[in-house]
Parts: structure tokens; C-alpha cells; sequence
């Protein structure tokens, strides 16, 4: 071999045991292993700021509801302030008629003159019967008077109280939404540093949500009568709780299952986007039973009902009524989880299990 050749296969031979050596180092399993535990904690930190999201979502959204029922109070009242007026107009005309028709009039209407005035006993009682139907006449004329007043008096001060709660709420509203944008900026930060993590979660995840859809929709279509198929069916209501009617809007499943994949949007209730208490009242309207937007207000719909109780259509909280979702039987619910989710399937254990707050029967 020349010694060229001699120092060519030499330098080969370098190469290769560089390559060697980086490949080696780059499979390092104690490398991948911090970088799992790095996104882990990364991912740690997402979760709180989608709990703390999913709750300020549900205090927007339950000011908005507020908000629309003190504009709705305003408008009525701004109805009856306007009518009341009127009424009042009305009465002080009447009112200043009869006082004038009163100081004018040349007949004497005292009690005296009736009986002196009067021609016979039958005249004496058409004279007295006139003097009270007046003076009966002219109290009412001043209770309208009276009444017209205090109600315009009630309604400007409804008005102003609404006014002042209605300024409150929205800036209450500025205050949440900003708190809200300046979370979702952080949670994207957090997830850029982990993209790569996060695309391979999710491959994993959407795969075992094509698995639960597909179980739950051989299940409710085996359910021609749908039995009861809450967690742990013929536990005994306990002494003195509510029991629920039977549940009537089982259909909302079949329904809610239509949106599965639809991304998580604050503040969405439509099939471009929705937010938990969006979901629920976008699918309860397509049945016509209206809710209100908010998983707060819609605690306090319906009948309440034990986990043990639970039926397809029933309506399940977490922690502190912040979150809600569709339960749908075989201890699984729907819901559309947090930004950066879907409308998805979950299991009612685990975490949901401990956060689990309360169930409504709509």
C-alpha cells in the first residue's frame, strides 16, 4: 500500500469512529431521559395554567351572562320609567281639571247646601251619591298622581344601581380577558420549548380518542332503550336527597359526538370553536333547551344527582363548578378540555375523579 493510500484509510477511519462516538452520545438514554423530564415538568406547569384558564374562561363567561341580565333589567326598566311618565302626565291633567272644574263650578257641594238644596228626600240621596262619587273620584286622580311618582322614583333608582353594576362587570370583564390573554401568552411560550414532546403526545392522544369514539358509538347504538348506566348503578339514594327524574335528553350524546376534534376556543359556543359551557349549550339548544353560557350558571340548572346516579345527558362538574362536560355512559364524559385541546373523551376517574364537584339532571 502507497503511503497515501496508507493515510487516506487512516483518516477514514477517524471519520467513521467520530461518527461513532456522536451517534453514540446523541442516543445517550440518559439525555433523552432529562428531556423527557424537562418536558414533563414543562408540561407540569401547562396543566396549571389550563386549570387556572379553564376557571377565569368560566368567571368571563359567568360575567357575561350577568352582564346581559342587567342590560335586559335596564331595558325594562328604561320601559316602565318611560310609561310611568306618561301615566303621570295623564294623571296631573286630570287632576288639574277637576280642580279648576272644582273653583268654577256655582254649585255649593257642602253637606249643608245638599240638604238645604233639596226638593224632596229622593233628590237629597242623588245630591249626596254625587258629592261622594266626586270626592271618590278626584282620590283616585290623586292616588294616580302619588303612584306615578314613587314609581318613577323606583325606577330611576333601579336604573342608576344597574347602571353602576353594569360599569363594575366590564371592568371586572377588561380585568379577566386581560389576565386570560397573558396566560395563553406564557402557556405558548412554555410550548415552544417543547414542540417536538407536544406533536408526539398528540399523535398518541388523537389515536385513543379514535379508539373511545369508536367504543362509545358501538355502545350507544346498542342502546335502543338506554339503561341506566351510571358508576356503580343501584346504590341506594341516601335519606333525604333529592331524587333526580329520569333523564329525557339522552339524545344530547349522539349529538355532542358530532364534535369530536373541534378545538378548544375561549369564549367559542359554535362548531368553529368551543369552551366548555360553549359545548354544553350549543348542544342542549339543538334539543331547544336553552342555557346559559357559563359552567357556573348551569350548576345551578336541573335537578342535582350523585356520581353513583349518573345517566347519558347528564350534566358533570369539576372542581368548583369551573369546568363541565357531557356525561355519556361507561364512566366517560365529553368535553372540551382547555386552549390548546379538542372536544375530546375523558374517563370519570383519575384526576376528574378527585376534582369531581357536583351533576345536574337537565
Amino acid at each position: 500500500m502507497t503511503r497515501g493510500r496508507r493515510r487516506q484509510a487512516q483518516a477514514f477511519v477517524l471519520v467513521v469512529g467520530a461518527l461513532c462516538v456522536a451517534t453514540a452520545a446523541n442516543a445517550d438514554p440518559g439525555s433523552i431521559a432529562s428531556k423527557q423530564a424537562q418536558a414533563q415538568q414543562v408540561l407540569g406547569q401547562i396543566n396549571q395554567i389550563d386549570r387556572s384558564l379553564g376557571a377565569a374562561v368560566e368567571q368571563y363567561n359567568l360575567a357575561n351572562v350577568r352582564l346581559q341580565k342587567i342590560e335586559g333589567d335596564m331595558r325594562e326598566n328604561k320601559k316602565q320609567l318611560t310609561l310611568a311618565r306618561a301615566n303621570l302626565k295623564i294623571s296631573q291633567k286630570s287632576l288639574a281639571k277637576r280642580l279648576v272644574s272644582a273653583y268654577t263650578s256655582t254649585e255649593d257641594t257642602s253637606t249643608l247646601a245638599v240638604l238645604l238644596g233639596s226638593t224632596s228626600f229622593e233628590d237629597m240621596l242623588n245630591r249626596v251619591e254625587a258629592v261622594n262619587s266626586t270626592s271618590t273620584q278626584d282620590a283616585n286622580i290623586v292616588e294616580q298622581v302619588r303612584s306615578s311618582k314613587v314609581a318613577i322614583q323606583h325606577h330611576e333608582v333601579e336604573l342608576r344601581t344597574a347602571h353602576e353594576q353594569q360599569q363594575h362587570i366590564v371592568a371586572q370583564k377588561a380585568a379577566q380577558k386581560q389576565h386570560i390573554e397573558s396566560q395563553l401568552a406564557t402557556r405558548r411560550q412554555l410550548l415552544s420549548s417543547i414542540h417536538g414532546e407536544i406533536q408526539r403526545m398528540k399523535a398518541a392522544e388523537a389515536a385513543q380518542q379514535r379508539r373511545l369514539a369508536a367504543a362509545a358509538q358501538a355502545r350507544i347504538a346498542g342502546q335502543t332503550n338506554p339503561p341506566v348506566t351510571g358508576i356503580g348503578v343501584g346504590a341506594s339514594t341516601p335519606e333525604g336527597s333529592t331524587v333526580a327524574p329520569p333523564n329525557v335528553h339522552g339524545g344530547v350524546v349522539g349529538i355532542a359526538m358530532h364534535y369530536l376534534g373541534i378545538p378548544y376556543v375561549w369564549g367559542g359556543a359554535s362548531p368553529r370553536g368551543f369552551d366548555c359551557s360553549g359545548l354544553v349549550m350549543y348542544v342542549f339548544s339543538q334539543i331547544g333547551v336553552s342555557l346559559p353560557h357559563s359552567s357556573y350558571a348551569q350548576a345551578g340548572m336541573g335537578t342535582p344527582v350523585s356520581m353513583s346516579q349518573l345517566e347519558p345527558g347528564d350534566l358533570v362538574f369539576f372542581t368548583g363548578a369551573s369546568h363541565v362536560g357531557i356525561y355519556i355512559g361507561g364512566g366517560q364524559f365529553i368535553h372540551a378540555p382547555h386552549t390548546g385541546d379538542v372536544v375530546k373523551i375523558s374517563s370519570l376517574s383519575g384526576y376528574y375523579a378527585s376534582a369531581f364537584y357536583t351533576a345536574r339532571r337537565i
